[in-house]
């Protein structure tokens, strides 16, 4: 049943505006589309979903023919008081076929229940396997737009939405369709009078289930969205409830809670009443063929056209007949909720992805140069006329041009917004420019695979990450595979390894979720360590040393100092005091530079550096 391994084809989806762009209470968009693609993920599965077909068609037949057997039972009974007696042999027979009747029956539901779980969960594990591979691929712009709990609704409430569906509603949907033609035949087959009267409330069931579906689908959809803004702000709150607390923002951040989760409340409670209104309202009608069928029964056994036998039967095909219409208008109701949750996964796995020149398979450009070139020739770094805003309309960076040779040390200042950790994204290649071009070793960096352009750099960003696990496997992070030694040198050149050494476990200490069982500082060290560990020929040093005290910059200068040796660093730094030894100091303001050169040589100009330098010592 796993075939999780098994290759899989790829799946061409629909185009056009997902649930995101509708405003509440509108019907999901696309919906025929977007079952269509769910139907493409079960091709793999042609024999298991054949297998689903039959399994329940022949397991109905069984359970069909057990109420005209059970009549047989009950004529034989009436014959029996009204006659010579009754016949205890044939009742036992009648009653030993019922029974093997009904062991089949389950023996078919349980063995389609099995195929059908198997088959849902492997399109499960495809979705999120998809979706996170998919987040490898999306663009930095993506993620500013979206909140993490939006996308990580898409990934469980929305992926599990579709498997429930898979798993039950369609083995429903099947068995319930299954039983409408059989039972259908069986009254047809026993009395067309009494059929003709139980279908008269078929049209006042299905006009009913209209009704509860029109008015229940634009709630499914809002519950779908509100669950997502709740999980955004759930995280958000979660993430940042130090700075919450520090503002005394608990009041704000429970009453936007309150707010969300009523329009949650309010979406929820409609579409289940609505929902929960469709079995009454067909039980209702099924109630009236009830009365129809036996009127019309008792007026046809008086005149024994009928048995009382075949009544006996026929009630119970009309109270099957009525149940899997119930199940359907259900599944109805199911269906939209399913299309809304898998129109929201199918529109994230259709966003925009980063473009790669080369496919991934090839060899690695970065490790193909390091091959090829000494260390010191590796690095040179040019910006021809960059151009580039994070929104088109609001160019940040208008033309940018400089030149950086191998193994130059730039340090880049300049005041907030200037542009300064932009100029690094732009170089990682995180963002694509609005014009111009950036070379790296004669090469435009649009030419590498994105993965061979990053190996190019080490990297300190001022927002420390570091993730659940040991310390040892989190410095290890900035080189695969590296050995015990490597991470140890790594960390004593980064000065962190003699407070290693003092935690109870050394290298094994697990830092928690949220790294909150260490300082800021040593967090900062430790992601120094990663970036002296990765040894790439450029280094990036955004604000590294922000996070730490006086004593521990100065340790971490000096073994930046031979870090730096032979390799092509930026250094971004608001304390000017750190960046006096860099080559070339480039001063930037409004995304373009207004000033560059030596530390002494800006001073010496009297300008917008020798102001910013000045304003931090004075007192």
């Amino acid at each position: 049943m796993n075939s999780k391994s098994k290759a899989s084809p790829p799946v061409k989806r629909r185009k056009g505006h997902g649930p995101m762009g509708m405003m509440p209470g509108e019907k999901a968009e696309n919906f025929k589309e977007t079952m269509k693609t769910l139907m493409q993920y079960m091709r793999p599965f042609k024999l298991q979903i054949i297998a689903v077909i039959i399994l329940p068609v022949a397991s109905t037949a069984f359970s069909i023919i057990s109420p005209m057997i059970l009549g047989m039972a009950t004529d034989a009974v009436v014959q029996g008081v009204l006659g010579q007696g009754i016949d205890y042999s044939l009742l036992k027979n009648i009653i030993m076929i019922l029974i093997s009747l009904y062991i089949i029956s389950f023996g078919f539901s349980v063995l389609q229940s099995y195929i059908m779980a198997g088959v849902s969960q492997t399109i499960t594990y495809r979705l999120r396997k998809e979706i996170s591979e998919k987040l490898d691929r999306l663009p930095l712009r993506y993620f500013d737009s979206k909140s993490h709990g939006e996308i990580l609704s898409r990934v469980t409430n929305d992926v599990e939405t579709v498997n429930q569906s898979l798993a039950q509603s369609m083995t429903q949907m099947i068995t319930s369709t299954a039983t409408i033609v059989g039972v259908l035949a069986m009254m047809i087959y026993l009395c067309v009078t009494m059929t003709i009267a139980a279908l008269i409330v078929i049209p006042l069931s299905l006009g009913l289930i209209k009704l509860v579906v029109k008015f229940s689908q634009g709630q499914f959809k809002n519950q779908q969205k509100a669950l997502g803004e709740m999980n955004g702000h759930v995280e958000e709150m979660y993430t940042g409830h130090l700075i919450v607390k520090a503002f005394n923002k608990e009041e704000a951040s429970v009453a936007a809670f309150n707010e969300i989760n009523e329009k949650l409340y309010e979406s929820a409670w409609k579409s289940q009443f609505l929902s929960g209104t469709m079995m009454p309202l067909v039980g209702f009608a099924g109630n009236l063929a009830y009365v129809f069928v036996c009127v019309a029964g008792g007026w046809l056994a008086i005149r024994n056209v009928v048995s009382i036998g075949n009544i006996q039967a026929f009630m119970q095909y009309v109270r099957s007949f009525n149940q899997p219409i119930s199940q359907i208008s259900n599944i109805a109701n199911i269906l939209q909720s399913t299309a809304a949750a898998a129109e929201r996964v199918f529109e994230f796995l259709d966003e925009e992805e980063e473009e790669d020149p080369v496919s991934a398979g090839e060899e690695d450009e970065a490790e193909r140069a390091s091959k090829e070139k000494d260390r010191k020739q590796l690095g040179k770094v040019c910006f021809e006329h960059v151009k580039f805003g994070y929104d088109e309309e609001h160019i940040l960076i208008q033309d940018f041009t400089f030149e950086v040779k191998p193994g130059q040390r730039i340090a880049i200042v300049g005041p907030t917004g200037a542009g300064k950790t932009t100029i690094v994204k732009l170089l990682l290649r995180f963002y694509e420019l609005n014009g111009g071009r950036i070379v790296i070793d004669g090469k435009n960096i649009k030419d590498y695979t994105r993965a061979g352009l990053r190996k190019m750099f080490g990297m300190v960003l001022q927002d420390t990450w570091l993730f659940n696990g040991s310390i040892m496997d989190n410095i290890r992070y900035g080189k695969r595979g590296a050995s015990d030694e490597e991470v140890c040198r790594a960390a004593k050149a980064a000065h962190v390894h003699h407070f290693i050494m003092t935690q109870p476990k050394g290298y094994q200490m697990e830092i928690t979720e949220d790294a909150d069982n260490i300082s800021q500082g040593q967090k900062q060290l430790l992601t120094i360590a990663r970036a002296f560990l990765a040894d790439a020929p450029i280094l990036i040093l955004d604000e590294a040393t922000s996070s730490v005290d006086t004593r521990t910059e100065a340790q971490i200068q000096k073994a930046m100092t031979a870090l730096m040796a032979n390799r092509t660093s930026f250094v971004i730094a608001h304390r000017l005091s750190t960046i006096r030894d860099a080559d070339i100091i480039l001063v930037i303001n409004h995304g373009d530079i207004v000033e560059f050169g030596s530390h002494e040589e800006l001073l010496s100009q009297n300008g917008f550096y020798a102001d910013m330098y000045n304003s931090q010592f004075e007192k």
